[in-house]
């Protein structure tokens, strides 16, 4: 499956990016402090890993932090790996 075909639901009670698939959820969680959006964790079960859900987890959450004008920490390692491949991103880091 292809990351554009997944729906990512945005929970900023919860300040967190999930993905519902075949019963599974993964995550994304986050902490935003003023303009500082912090990516804290990506979660993705073994049963739904490898069909692009962590990347779109990602991609949503930086498009999010870009539309409100925020900068991004990717204290994730995924995030932080993510964002060093995809250079259109780097004007989001703090």
């Amino acid at each position: 499956m292809d990351a554009a075909h997944l729906h990512v639901t945005h929970d900023a009670a919860h300040q967190r990016f999930t993905v519902e698939l075949d019963g599974n959820t993964a995550e994304l969680a986050y902490a935003q402090q003023d303009a500082v959006l912090t990516i804290t964790h990506t979660r993705v079960p073994d049963a739904i890993g490898g069909r692009g859900v962590a990347a779109a987890l990602v991609e949503a959450a930086l498009g999010f932090a870009g539309e409100a004008g925020l900068k991004v920490i990717p204290a994730c390692s995924y995030a932080d790996a993510y964002m060093r491949r995809h250079p259109q991103f780097q004007a989001l880091l703090a």
